[in-house]
């Protein structure tokens, strides 16, 4: 498969959670649309960023993604190299999907809360080994002792146990625990977020070298623009659970045409005093609506400062803007 294709195609996500009532007798009373109609693409061998505001559903995708959230409605497909076809996660029960696990891994947000802490380092990152049948005996111990090194932990250190590393030493045993059953996409959910800006470099270079070792494919969830544009190569703008705007990282810095992904690119901080003292500050007004109850049409059209009225009325189309010969450059909205 070449590196401009596809992996991962997800068309048409829905996460909605059930609100209910009563104690004896529950009764679906709402819904809240954590995800709402969400459609993207990823290319082997690309790290795609994905934004937004806390609670606007960029965990909640990557975790239907992975079939750790059951969708409500739509379609992930996944690329796999052994059938030469693209496999329906969301179809995939049992067995089937246990076995597509070996190609798809999480490194999750926190650390601390990620790994057990009844069981040692080796123990946490051999894991999957055992679930999948990978390695016994000495090549299970020289296996665990090759990832611990690969992320830059002494093996020695295997003995040990989650409570006596440090953050950043955590988040390196759970990368590790992610390559163990060698995958080739991997769901980065905000793993440097808990961490000390210093750490956090060093785990940015960290999951670049493994990308280019061992040729993964990540999504990059993250809130803080600077890394996303650091390590991603395409970004995608979400807001109140619906897909705002995706783009190559240098298009959409330099060429935002959303007007929420203006306001959030305004508010990251330029290490140039002169611009920073001469641009434009954008501040939305009011706050991020529920998703129990989001606004009809646009959703964004509350805060939006260029809102019309078509806004409030009609869902925007989600179309490529893109120029001929440009890269692909998607937005919904009904300004553009």
């Amino acid at each position: 498969m070449a590196e401009d294709q596809v992996l991962v195609q997800v068309q048409h996500l829905k996460m909605y959670f059930p609100v209910t009532r009563g104690i004896i007798f529950e009764r679906k009373v709402a819904d809240i649309k954590a995800v709402d109609d969400v459609s993207f693409s990823i290319h082997r061998g690309e790290t795609f960023g994905l934004v937004g505001e806390s609670g606007c559903g960029k965990t909640t995708t990557g975790r239907c993604i992975l079939q750790l959230y059951k969708p409500t409605d739509g379609v992930v497909n996944y690329w796999d190299e052994e059938a030469k076809h693209y496999i329906d996660l969301t179809a995939l029960k049992g067995e089937a999907l246990r076995r597509m696990r070996r190609k798809i891994q999480i490194i999750f947000q926190d650390p601390y809360g990620s790994l057990n802490p009844r069981m040692n380092c080796g123990s946490i990152v051999g894991e999957p080994l055992k679930i999948h049948g990978l390695a016994k005996g000495r090549e299970y111990q020289d296996r665990v002792d090759e990832l611990m090194t690969i992320v830059g932990l002494h093996p020695y250190f295997a003995s040990r146990y989650p409570h006596e590393f440090s953050g950043g030493q955590r988040q390196r045993i759970g990368i590790a625990r992610a390559l163990a059953a060698s995958p080739s996409f991997i769901v980065c959910d905000e793993p440097i977020s808990a961490l000390d800006v210093s750490i956090q470099a060093q785990v940015i270079n960290l999951l670049e070298e493994l990308q280019e070792r061992f040729g993964l494919t990540y999504l990059f969830i993250a809130h803080d623009l600077s890394v996303v544009r650091h390590i991603s190569d395409r970004i995608g703008v979400m807001y109140l659970g619906r897909m705002m705007e995706i783009a190559d990282r240098l298009e959409l810095y330099d060429n935002p045409l959303h007007p929420y992904t203006k306001a959030l690119l305004s508010a990251v901080p330029i290490p140039d005093p002169e611009v920073e003292a001469t641009r434009e500050r954008i501040i939305l007004q009011g706050d991020v609506p529920s998703p129990l109850n989001p606004p009809a049409g646009c959703v964004f059209h509350t805060r939006c400062p260029i809102a019309i009225e078509v806004c409030s009325q009609a869902i925007p189309e989600w179309r490529n803007v893109g120029g001929a010969g440009q890269r692909e450059h998607w937005v919904a909205c009904h300004r553009v």
